[in-house]
């Protein structure tokens, strides 16, 4: 009886005990970025980003947060106080994922960040940042164009921003998403007609930089992959 007695006040204390501690707190994937990414407004339908259709991936309880914004680059980004407003959220725990490259290129514009300086030294800011807060890092290669040359090849559009995004991950530690890579696979297989369906079609034409919403699916589809593939932490919050 008093074995008994015993058993029954030990439940009830680790019943009591456990009543005062806060259950797990969901997690929330952050995703910054530009247009490849981003949500659109339905203007511009059917265009789409991957991290639209990416949310669809995700376990129940888990927050996906878009912040990924048109026509930005690692510089503007943080100019226009968009990420400013992402790090003063983050909780610890949170996964933010890190696009960026494609408006980083254009020496024309405010946006212009050089692939070995700027743009260099701004992902590894946005790395270091979000561990501060307890957040884990996810740097990705931009999505690829569908640029073509004569003969069918796939050109290279990005030069030294995938080497530095690479290298910036390997430098860091941080877990890296190869996308331009996946996505020229994909595009490649799938060859310069057939690959016309990932992108969106305009009034004047097709759009080769801008994915449609079932080139957006797929490409979020690629990221989960081979985040799942990898091991990655944040693939344990994927379906």
């Amino acid at each position: 009886m008093k074995s008994l007695f015993q058993i029954i006040i030990v439940v009830f204390l680790t019943i009591f005990f456990l009543s005062f501690i806060a259950p797990p707190k969901n997690v929330t994937i952050w995703m910054i970025g530009d247009s490849t990414m981003a949500s659109k407004k339905p203007e511009r339908k059917p265009e789409s980003g991957w991290g639209v259709e990416f949310a669809q991936f995700v376990k129940n309880g888990v927050v996906v947060k878009n912040k990924a914004a048109s026509g930005r680059s690692t510089k503007s980004f943080i100019a226009e106080n968009r990420w400013q407003a992402v790090l003063d959220s983050i909780q610890p725990g949170d996964f933010v994922i890190i696009q960026f490259g494609h408006n980083d290129q254009r020496k024309d514009s405010l946006v212009y960040a050089d692939a070995n300086t700027t743009y260099k030294e701004l992902l590894k800011k946005y790395i270091k940042e979000t561990r501060e807060k307890g957040g884990k890092p996810v740097i990705c290669t931009p999505v690829v164009r569908r640029h073509f040359d004569g003969n069918g090849n796939l050109l290279d559009t990005h030069g030294d921003y995938l080497k530095v995004v690479r290298t910036v991950a390997r430098e860091t530690k941080t877990p890296l998403v190869d996308m331009e890579a996946l996505t020229r696979k994909l595009v490649t297989d799938l060859g310069t007609e057939k690959s016309k369906d990932l992108f969106t079609m305009r009034k004047n034409g097709l759009d080769s930089t801008h994915l449609c919403h079932a080139g957006a699916l797929q490409v979020a589809e690629l990221f989960v992959k081979n985040a799942k593939k990898q091991h990655l932490k944040i693939a344990l919050h994927f379906k």
